[in-house]
């Protein structure tokens, strides 16, 4: 069993890279989340116009066919948003065939939620059958278990960060309040489903380094077979983590939203779209800001559980690239007694506007009918201006 080389001998940090997958392969990402699914969708994105003279294909007008993924899983949208339909994903599939003889990239940690083989076989069937080759991304549980609590609150979770380790880690059968965590974070398991639908020789996991930033842009570019550094990292603030402060000040106002029974419409809007997006794309994290910290007991009890799913998954015989070990590692404590987190003024404010200016509705005017922007892509001084002709508006009516 292959665990840090390929079938070919390659080393998946070796400068040769691993070997490339057929012509016409379907590559189809799965994720899960938080393993670097978000850089390399931007990567592929951004070379979408160079690819094909590879003979690869990025099929999609976006970043992220994520409408077309929960469709396909049978999955709600987020909070509050429109659910997708079975047209999105039914057009994602017939653009991979109008990839014909090509290489086709697809990419969505939301196929990780996908929970049963008939689902699976579907999407494998739909997508290319034989042509299928799928792909796991894996990162450390332990770095995976903060990053998925603050992305849980930004829809909606009012569960404090160590309440919520006590229900993944120690309240059996660990499926509140997120159901969906071990779906996709359980990866033995998520590797043996998508086995029983392919086959483990159509199955590559690929082992994130995050010592190394570029090493995963480099594993996709030798499966596909294009030219090294073709790929590269887009910066994407909207999807930065959120510091502790962040996220407490987040997840207090959830608390408020839910108890005074305010329409989840609302809070897609307002919140996740506004407050928050507009927060992220408005404020950088400052050196003092304080993380969000796993306490040592949790760290542990996920490094033993990733022990176990390592175990597993090289018992099926899928091809496993990097160094699996990294996965089960505790991270080392900081050094440093606990920082008070505070939120800054600033942050705040950034928060509260783009909460005001999403509520407004503001109307933005576009260089060409075709580009939309939405509030946080908007800038604040156009926004001010749309903002108090509105207010002027209203108060000329009354």
């Amino acid at each position: 069993m292959e665990t840090d080389c390929t079938r070919d001998g390659a080393r998946a940090n070796d400068p040769a890279g691993p070997a490339q997958l057929p012509p016409g392969t379907r590559l189809l990402h799965i994720g899960p989340h938080k393993t670097g699914t978000t850089s390399i969708q931007g990567a592929l994105f951004a070379a979408q116009d160079r690819l094909p003279a590879h003979g690869v294909e990025f099929p999609g007008h976006t970043r992220h066919p994520m409408e077309a993924a929960l469709a396909a899983v049978a999955r709600p949208g987020m909070l509050g948003d429109a659910v997708p339909t079975e047209r999105h994903w039914t057009t994602l599939v017939r653009q991979v065939r109008e990839a014909g003889d090509r290489t086709a990239v697809i990419s969505s940690e939301f196929f990780a939620d996908a929970e049963d083989d008939e689902t699976i076989a579907r999407i494998a069937g739909q997508l290319g059958g034989d042509r299928v080759h799928v792909l796991v991304t894996l990162r450390p549980l332990a770095k995976i278990m903060p990053s998925q609590w603050q992305q849980y609150v930004q829809n909606g979770l009012r569960m404090g960060y160590e309440d919520w380790l006590e229900h993944m880690l120690r309240k059996a059968p660990y499926e509140q309040p997120n159901p969906s965590f071990w779906r996709r974070h359980r990866h033995d398991r998520l590797v043996a489903r998508w086995a029983r639908a392919v086959g483990t020789e159509r199955i590559t996991v690929v082992v994130v380094d995050d010592r190394d930033r570029g090493g995963l842009m480099r594993t996709f570019e030798g499966l596909l077979g294009l030219p090294a550094h073709l790929l590269q990292p887009v910066p994407d603030t909207a999807n930065r983590s959120l510091t502790l402060a962040e996220t407490e000040m987040l997840r207090n106002l959830n608390k408020e939203f839910r108890g005074n029974g305010l329409p989840d419409e609302l809070y897609s809007r307002l919140v996740r779209n506004g407050a928050v997006m507009h927060m992220k794309n408005s404020c950088s994290p400052a050196p003092q800001d304080v993380k969000i910290s796993t306490p040592r007991w949790a760290a542990e009890a996920a490094a033993g559980i990733a022990a176990e799913m390592i175990d597993a998954i090289t018992r099926t015989g899928v091809r496993v690239m990097g160094e699996p070990a990294l996965l089960s590692t505790v991270p080392k404590p900081a050094g440093e007694p606990p920082r008070e987190p505070r939120i800054a003024p600033e942050v705040a404010a950034q928060a509260l506007y783009g909460a005001l200016a999403a509520a407004a509705e503001v109307p933005v005017r576009h260089s060409t009918p075709a580009k939309s922007r939405t509030v946080h892509q908007t800038s604040s001084v156009e926004l001010v201006k749309v903002l108090g002709h509105r207010c002027l508006r209203r108060l000329r009516r009354h």
